[in-house]
């Protein structure tokens, strides 16, 4: 069950992007005050998804997933802090905020154990707070999981991406770079490339809403770590699986068949881990967005087998 953590304080009002009622949380880093939006929708045990990491992460890519869970189960969403419609203000944002911050907002929004469906780099994040505090974490279904950044992916060193990373956030030219990289070219070129199958999904007013979506004020902050490496939750591939056998709930791996190589070779490692379930769906790095429904039918029977 979700409990009212806090009204909608901010200037900005907050929309529905999943149907539901959409909230704020407020939380406190090093003396930082941020207001993070989240938004509840059906009836049942609860369920949080947390979406992907990237340039234009936003809780709005899990509308589909959170429709087909909605009718079983009560579906909370979040905009982790830097995106979506949460603050963004200029942290120098990595693990220990985002590792502190999901323990915080589910300690403080949930009053039961929950399941938890992670895409992407969230996975590393859900996959450590249920290693270090079973108690909250009855399932973790983990959605086309990475635990890199794209330069690290790419080969960059970390010199060079703690630079590029610090050059983003420089006033002029920190700015400028950050909008040649979310130009709706690029990103049309982003999404065909790593993120969708289906091209024909890309249409002007998706691009279009993409690009809205990172042009809020401090936008460019949180982006920039993920890119650089600066989020990745854990420090290599033997960590991720370390903790991955060290869980006591039941885990279950969605991999997307047409994911890139170095991606998908990740997800491979982890369902040969014996006590961790797996299903193949097509999707590449957006598979929670482009193919929600498909994801909700695979993992509802899992989220449902044994009560929370």
């Amino acid at each position: 069950m979700v409990r009212t953590v806090a009204r909608n304080r901010s200037r900005f009002p907050r929309q529905s992007q999943l149907g539901g009622t959409a909230q704020t949380y407020d939380w406190q880093w090093h003396g930082q005050s941020l207001t993070v939006t989240y938004e509840t929708v059906g009836e049942g045990d609860p369920v949080l998804l947390l979406p992907a990491f990237s340039t234009v992460s936003n809780r709005a890519e899990l509308k589909d997933l959170a429709a087909g869970l909605a009718p079983q189960f009560q579906i909370t969403a979040l905009d982790w802090p830097g995106f979506g419609e949460s603050d963004r203000p200029p942290l120098d944002y990595g693990p220990a905020l985002y590792t502190q911050f999901l323990q915080d907002f589910v300690t403080a929004t949930f009053e039961t154990s929950i399941a938890i469906v992670a895409a992407g780099h969230a996975a590393g994040y859900a996959l450590n707070l249920a290693a270090h505090q079973p108690a909250i974490c009855a399932k973790l279904a983990l959605v086309v999981p990475t635990w890199r950044g794209p330069l690290a992916v790419m080969g960059a060193p970390p010199t060079v991406r703690s630079g590029v990373k610090e050059l983003v956030r420089t006033p002029l030219l920190g700015q400028a770079l950050y909008g040649l990289n979310t130009h709706p070219a690029f990103l049309k070129w982003m999404y065909r490339r790593h993120v969708f199958v289906d091209e024909q999904r890309l249409t002007p007013d998706y691009i279009q809403q993409r690009h809205q979506s990172t042009q809020q004020p401090g936008a460019r902050y949180a982006p920039a770590a993920f890119v650089t490496g600066g989020l990745d939750p854990m420090p290599s591939r033997e960590a991720f699986l370390q903790s991955l056998e060290s869980l006591t709930c039941p885990v279950m791996v969605v991999v997307a068949e047409q994911a890139p190589p170095a991606s998908k070779a990740e997800m491979e490692a982890m369902v040969e881990l014996p006590d961790v379930q797996s299903i193949r769906l097509p999707g590449t790095l957006g598979q929670a967005e482009e193919y929600g429904e498909a994801v909700a039918e695979k993992v509802r029977p899992f989220l449902a087998s044994v009560a929370l």
